[in-house]
């Protein structure tokens, strides 16, 4: 029938890629509870994966070599955990003189919020409306509900154990996945290339976020430095949170800033309050501008705009877990779409003129 289009018609297939996507992402979203642990444990696999390598060169065996990778990754993750425990503990004690050091910075403020409100005022008459003063104005909200934070430690529990899980079973049997995978995805000849494919993007996200980790140390070594020259309580603590944090790109920085303001309200006065999220804005700037690019640059270099578009969609999908997640994921897409290689290729094709050779002499 001629008013039919062809399965090969180019709008009916973007069509349907289209509709694949939103499904997919419509999936992701729903299934976050089981999928984003999955997925973490997954990149947590392949950037552990070296480790693994490096244990099964010593003649251990792979069920072993990723027990001994599983509970290094849980001591670690527990290590955080006790650091962390003052830290949450201190703020929880220090919150009424938060609200009271809050209260009295929007005090000095108040004249302009009473012009504002006056304004509207004259607003609303002008319109013949009346601004609704039945508010509470406490602004406390209802208190959380202990039985919802009870019912919540279940799924927390799970979450872990699917991750615990899904890191162990795939470190044990990464390499007969990306045998299926690339099986499955091509005929017989693409198969070694999928497969290198697979080992490229495994290494490049290790080599990546062992370069980030390198750099997140250092900023928060010199975070907590500086913290102590200034005499902010618990220094070392802040730079373990600046340091795990930083791994969430624009995200984990602003919850640092956020909990510094807080720490400054508690510690100091005056201007003295804006002291410790300053240095940490200052060396954050030092650290996105110069020294990421300078050494990740060298062996990952990827558009600004995909960085941030994937940092927000996995955001949107998954929270602080698509925070982290999302670079990893970026890197192993563009690595199995062949971007980098064709980038290096490229690079060292040699430079081409239309311009005719001159006549032999």
């Amino acid at each position: 029938m001629a008013g039919l289009k062809s399965p090969a018609d180019p709008v009916l297939r973007l069509a349907v890629i289209v509709i694949a996507v939103i499904l997919c992402f419509g999936v992701l979203k729903l299934a976050g509870d089981i999928l984003a642990p999955m997925v973490l444990g997954i990149v947590t696999g392949v950037i552990l994966a070296p480790v693994t390598d490096f244990l099964e060169r010593w003649k251990i065996p792979s069920g072993v070599a990723s027990a001994i990778v599983l509970a290094l990754g849980i001591s670690a993750v527990a290590v955080v955990v006790v650091l962390l425990e003052p830290l949450v503990w201190r703020v929880v004690d220090e919150l009424p003189d938060i609200k009271w050091e809050i209260r009295s910075v929007i005090e000095q403020f108040r004249g302009v919020i009473r012009g504002l409100d006056a304004m509207n005022e004259e607003v609303g008459q002008a319109l013949g409306t009346e601004a609704n003063q039945n508010g509470d104005e406490n602004g406390q909200g209802p208190m959380p509900d202990p039985t919802a934070t009870l019912l919540l430690a279940p799924l927390v529990l799970a979450q872990v154990l699917i991750f615990a899980g899904t890191l162990f079973f795939f470190l044990l049997t990464r390499r007969g996945i990306y045998v299926w995978i690339s099986t499955w995805i091509g005929d017989r000849r693409d198969t070694v290339i999928i497969k290198k494919r697979f080992t490229v993007a495994e290494r490049l996200v290790a080599r990546y976020f062992l370069t980030i980790s390198i750099i997140n140390a250092g900023l928060g070594a010199s975070l907590a430095a500086l913290l102590m020259v200034i005499g902010l309580p618990g220094p070392l603590i802040w730079g373990v949170v600046a340091a795990m944090l930083n791994f969430i790109l624009y995200l984990g920085p602003i919850m640092v800033i956020g909990g510094l303001l807080l720490a400054g309200l508690i510690a100091f006065e005056g201007l003295m309050v804006f002291a410790p999220a300053a240095i940490f804005l200052c060396l954050n700037m030092i650290e996105a501008q110069f020294v990421t690019p300078a050494m990740v640059g060298k062996h990952i270099s990827v558009n600004p705009l995909l960085i941030f578009v994937s940092l927000v969609v996995w955001l949107w999908i998954w929270g602080p877990i698509g925070g982290i997640v999302a670079i990893p994921v970026l890197v192993i897409v563009l690595v199995m779409l062949d971007i980098f290689d064709s980038e290096g290729r490229a690079r060292k094709r040699p430079p081409t003129t239309s311009e005719p050779s001159p006549p032999a002499a």
